[in-house]
């Protein structure tokens, strides 16, 4: 048993196919074939079923491919002991976040973070709750930053602040005129919403009891991943949306004057940086935490936890 051959079966089960798995470790797909097979035999218990495309694993597979990717999570461990000797961070820092989060977060990050540590190169994906957690449990991920509890017990929190929710209401809506909102006021209103399968939709519908983004009339339903969309579609279309805060922290003074802050208790979301329970990379992991926190408002991280809103 070796580690390379580890590597090839954690790759299959990755992305359950050989073709894939072999372009991925680069190898050619016989190369990586011959060394599982060596490794089956060695074991004496088939890891894969061929039989079934996309191929999965045995039922004794699962149980080899979990420990495998424990064996390779230890055996990186020795480069890190190493890099800890020298004092150096480097290598990859593959890292996912969530669409209401990056680009109001990362440009502020990014460039401090990079001139600090030319030796490491930042890998980001842009992608849902669910995606993230996924990449993370069979390692196309070091690390994500999202929004929690997630109640996963395979995933590791550590919460980097709290950041408040906010309503963007239309100059023509009956809304304009309050000086700050209810839940319940939102029912009354055209409600703009992320599509399915991103967590912040779960979150404003359980503020406001919407079922869905339809308009007034029920004549359509419009489906979008972009904060910035909702916006404009209450800009042109009338209506309600529902922002993180730390969305308009550059607004200007003609935008400010559409937020309206909700009635405490104040719907809140926390946001953390995720791990599996043994990941690795702890220094870059780390030393991205401290710039996340080095330019986030003071006011989101002493913000007592009132009402935090779950993905579910």
């Amino acid at each position: 048993m070796t580690l390379i051959q580890l590597e090839y079966i954690i790759a299959v089960d990755t992305y359950r196919s050989f073709v894939a798995a072999a372009e991925k470790c680069f190898v050619t797909q016989p190369t990586l074939s011959m060394q599982i097979q060596k490794l089956e035999e060695s074991l004496g218990a088939k890891i894969f079923d061929r039989s079934r495309q996309p191929v999965v694993p045995t039922e004794i597979g699962e149980k080899i491919i979990l420990q495998a990717r424990v064996v390779l999570t230890e055996s990186r461990r020795i480069s890190e002991i190493v890099q800890d000797k020298k004092g150096e961070i480097e290598g990859t820092l593959r890292v996912g976040v969530i669409p209401t989060i990056a680009p109001y977060l990362l440009p502020k990050v990014l460039t401090t973070f990079m001139e600090k540590y030319p030796k490491l190169q930042l890998q980001i994906w842009e992608y849902t709750t669910e995606r993230i957690v996924h990449e993370l449990k069979v390692g196309l991920l070091d690390c994500g930053v999202l929004s929690t509890p997630l109640n996963d017990p395979g995933i590791l929190e550590s919460p980097l602040f709290y950041e408040n929710f906010v309503a963007y209401i239309s100059e023509r809506s009956p809304l304009f005129a309050k000086k700050v909102l209810s839940g319940d006021d939102i029912a009354e209103d055209k409600l703009w919403l992320l599509n399915e399968g991103h967590c912040m939709r779960g979150q404003v519908l359980n503020i406001c009891h919407h079922k869905h983004n339809q308009d007034l009339s029920g004549r359509f339903e419009y489906n979008t991943g972009s904060v910035e969309t909702l916006k404009r579609m209450v800009d042109i279309n009338d209506g309600i949306t529902i922002l993180p805060e730390l969305s308009i922290s550059d607004y200007v003074e003609e935008q400010l004057d559409k937020i309206r802050y909700f009635k405490s208790p104040e719907p809140v979301r926390e946001i953390s940086l995720v791990t599996t329970q043994n990941y690795v990379k702890r220094q870059a992991i780390q030393a991205l935490e401290k710039e996340v926190l080095a330019v986030v408002p003071d006011k989101f991280k002493t913000k007592k936890k009132k009402e935090v809103l779950s993905f579910q």
